[in-house]
């Protein structure tokens, strides 16, 4: 019998990270494939690129995302 566990995730709802194309907050995470993927919100107006509705949340998963340094 193989036994598998899950590490706690890295982040939490409602923090603040940067990932390639942009940043947002945690929404809602789960775990999938020994890992964390995570429902990040983005703000509606980024670089100038217009987004709406759920084009705004996107899973990503927890190696594509750093937390934001408060420095």
């Amino acid at each position: 019998m193989i036994t598998n566990i899950l590490t706690l995730p890295k982040f939490s709802q409602g923090q603040k990270v940067v990932f390639i194309g942009g940043e947002g907050i945690i929404k809602n995470y789960r775990p999938e494939s020994d890992s964390w993927v995570y429902l990040v919100e983005m703000p509606l107006k980024q670089q100038n690129i217009d987004r709406v509705g759920y084009e705004t949340m996107l899973w990503l998963s927890e190696s594509d995302l750093q937390q934001i340094s408060l420095a």
